[in-house]
C-alpha cells in the first residue's frame, strides 16, 4: 500500500477519549485527495498508539491508494481486497446490514484469510473451513456470499483479474438450509406476557406485537413520530448499537404504520407516566442517560422479555433464541391464518416482496387449508359409509 495514514486522540461526549484513524482517498470524480476517518476504539481499551495500530492492522483498515506493483504481481492479500470493499462497497448497504457484514468480515473472514494472497486461496480450502465453523448453515452461507462479493468488487476495481478463476468462492458449495424454527407467539400467549410486564416494558412489547415493527425501529421512535390525529406511526430513524441512524433500511421500511385507538391509548398512558414526554424525547428513553438515549434492547430482552415469556409458559431450550422479533413472526402467522389478504400482511410488515412474508413469517398451516382438508376427509368418510 502506498500510505499508512495516521491516528489521533479525540474527545467524544458520549464515550470519552477515542482513537481515530485518518487516511487519504482519491475521489474518482475529481482526482483530488479527501481525508477519511474511522473510530478505532476507546483509549481505555487501547492504552498506547501501538495498541491502536495493532487493532488497525487486525481489522485491515488500510488506505485505498493501492500499490499497482502488488496488483500487477498478484500479491494483494485477501485483507487488501476486504479493505477495498469496506471503502467502496459497504457504504452502499443499509446501515443495519453494514454492522452484520462488518461482524462477519472482522470475526470470521479476516482472522482466517486476511494475510493469505487473494489469488492463491483454493475453493476446497474455503469449503473445508466453512464446514469447520460451529455455526448454522444460513450463517455459513452468508459468510460465503460476503467473501464472494469481496472478490467481485475487487475485480470491478481492477485489484484482481476479471476472470472466473480469480474468484475461488464461485466453486464453493455451502447449504443455506436451516433447521431453526422460530417460536411463534400466539395472541393468548402474548397476552400472558403483557400481564407480567408493566410501564415502559409492557408498552414496548405491546407496540412490537401489534405492529410488527423491528426493535431497532421501535427504539428509534420519538413522541413526535406518533400522529394521533392521522392515526399512524411515522418511522424516521432506527437505533442500532448505541447509534441513531436517520435512514430506514429500505423505502418500504419507511412506510407509516397504522395506529389503532387501542394502541394509541396504550401509548398515551405511557406518555402520561414517563418524565420524558416532550415531542423530541425518545419514547423508550433510558433513565441511566437521563433521556439522552433510548434503552438497550438487548438488556430489555434478557432482563424483562425472556423471563416474562418463560413465566407465561413459552418453552425455551437451553440456548434457544427468543426476543422481540418473535412477535413479528407471530403477527404474520396469526394474520395469514385468520384469512387476512397476504398483500395486507406484506404492507403491515413493510416487506419489499410478498415471498418474504409467506416464506419467512407465515409458519403455521393456514386455517383455510385445514378447513379444505377437513371437507375432503368428511367427503371421503361419507363415501366410505355409503359403500358399506
Amino acid at each position: 500500500m502506498a500510505q499508512r495514514g495516521w491516528i489521533t486522540k479525540e474527545q467524544r461526549r458520549k464515550t470519552g477519549p477515542v482513537w481515530v484513524y485518518h487516511w487519504y482517498v482519491l475521489k474518482p470524480e475529481t482526482g483530488k485527495r479527501v481525508e477519511h476517518t474511522r473510530v478505532i476504539g476507546a483509549v481505555a481499551d487501547f492504552r498506547s498508539d501501538k495498541d491502536a495500530w495493532r487493532e488497525i492492522d487486525r481489522r485491515h483498515l488500510k488506505p485505498q491508494l493501492v500499490d499497482q506493483k502488488l496488483v500487477a504481481a498478484g500479491r494483494l492479500t485477501f485483507g487488501d481486497l476486504a479493505a477495498s470493499y469496506r471503502e467502496n462497497g459497504m457504504t452502499k448497504l443499509a446501515v443495519t446490514t453494514q454492522y452484520t457484514v462488518q461482524h462477519y468480515i472482522d470475526d470470521y473472514l479476516l482472522p482466517r484469510w486476511g494475510k493469505s494472497l487473494a489469488l492463491e486461496i483454493e475453493p476446497l480450502a474455503i469449503e473445508q473451513w466453512l464446514a469447520s465453523i460451529a455455526r448454522s448453515n444460513p450463517t455459513k452461507d452468508k459468510i460465503r456470499r460476503i467473501m464472494s462479493v469481496i472478490y467481485t468488487r475487487a475485480q470491478k476495481y481492477g485489484l484482481v483479474p476479471r476472470s472466473e478463476s480469480s474468484n475461488p468462492v464461485r466453486w464453493v458449495e455451502q447449504s443455506a438450509k436451516s433447521s431453526y424454527k422460530p417460536i411463534v407467539v400466539d395472541p393468548a400467549t402474548a397476552a400472558k406476557i403483557f400481564a407480567l410486564l408493566s410501564g415502559m416494558e409492557q408498552t414496548l412489547v405491546i407496540l412490537v406485537a401489534a405492529t410488527g415493527i423491528r426493535i431497532s425501529e421501535a427504539m428509534g421512535l420519538k413522541w413526535e413520530d406518533i400522529d394521533y390525529h392521522s392515526k399512524q406511526i411515522n418511522l424516521r430513524r432506527v437505533w442500532v448499537r448505541d447509534t441513531v441512524v436517520e435512514r430506514m433500511k429500505t423505502d418500504d421500511s419507511a412506510a407509516p404504520v397504522p395506529l389503532t385507538d387501542l394502541l394509541a391509548d396504550c401509548l398515551r398512558n405511557w406518555q402520561r407516566e414517563t418524565v420524558h414526554a416532550r415531542p423530541t424525547d425518545w419514547i423508550f428513553a433510558s433513565t441511566r442517560t437521563k433521556g439522552r438515549q433510548p434503552r438497550s434492547s438487548s438488556v430489555l430482552t434478557s432482563d424483562h422479555l425472556r423471563p416474562a415469556a418463560i413465566a407465561a409458559g413459552v418453552k425455551l431450550r437451553k440456548g434457544q433464541r427468543f426476543g422481540f422479533h418473535n412477535f413479528r413472526h407471530g403477527l404474520a402467522s396469526w394474520l395469514v391464518n385468520q384469512g387476512t389478504d397476504v398483500k395486507t400482511v406484506q404492507g403491515l410488515l413493510r416487506h419489499a416482496n410478498v415471498s418474504t412474508t409467506l416464506g419467512l413469517y407465515a409458519h403455521q398451516v393456514n386455517a383455510s387449508m385445514m378447513a379444505a382438508q377437513d371437507s375432503i376427509m368428511r367427503a371421503i368418510q361419507s363415501g366410505s359409509q355409503t359403500v358399506q
